[in-house]
Order: C-alpha cells, then structure tokens, then sequence
C-alpha cells in the first residue's frame, strides 16, 4: 500500500506564508501526477494546484503568482509554497497523487487558517 502525510498548515495572518509538504510512503513503483486541493467550509474541493511527473504546472486562477508548487521526486515528496495569504485561501488542504498500480491517493488534510 502508499500513504500521503501533509504537514505545514497553521494560522497566519493576512499577507503571510507558509510552505506545505507531503511525503508519499509505502510500496513506491511510480507517481505520476501529484497535485494539492483545498476545500473551505461550505464549498467543494478544489485544485489549486498540480505538477506532473514531467511537464509544466498548473495553478488555479486565484493561486496564480502567489503559490508555488514543486516535487522532490528522489524523496517522494510535493511542496506548496503560499505567499501574500488571504483570508479567503483559509481551508483544508489536500495533498494528491497518481500512483502507479495503486491510482490515485488522498492525504488526511492539513488546516490552513488565515487571519485578516
């Protein structure tokens, strides 16, 4: 089996950072896309933003020049960076990958809370 443990997420204030992570553990043959969601109270979830194994990103609309995305693929891991923080980024944040033989995983979700 494989796992996904995000870690990272906090509370900020308004204009702040924070850098996610999650680390993808387990019986690794390949990942292909990995990619971070969000979901705030109320809504659904959503892609904010993703990284294929190779290839360019892709970020949400309301992401774009603000957040980073980036893999490690020798340590089987994916980093959001989250500059100039809004209230409105405040969710829980979900880590995603595309495994090979076992498709795709979610993480538990780490708390992102941005204080205005």
């Amino acid at each position: 089996q494989v796992q996904l443990v995000e870690s990272g997420g906090g509370l900020v204030q308004a204009g702040g950072s924070l850098r996610l992570s999650c680390v993808a553990s387990g019986s690794i043959f390949k990942i292909y896309s990995m990619a971070w969601y969000r979901q705030a109270p109320g809504k659904e979830r959503e892609l904010v933003a993703a990284v294929p194994s190779g290839g360019s990103t892709n970020y949400a609309d309301s992401v774009k020049g603000r957040f980073t995305v980036s893999r490690d693929n020798a340590h089987n891991t994916v980093y959001l960076r989250m500059n100039s923080l809004k209230p409105e980024d405040t969710a829980v944040y979900y880590c995603n990958a595309d495994f090979a033989l076992f498709g795709a995983k979610w993480g538990q979700g780490t708390q992102v809370t941005v204080s205005s």
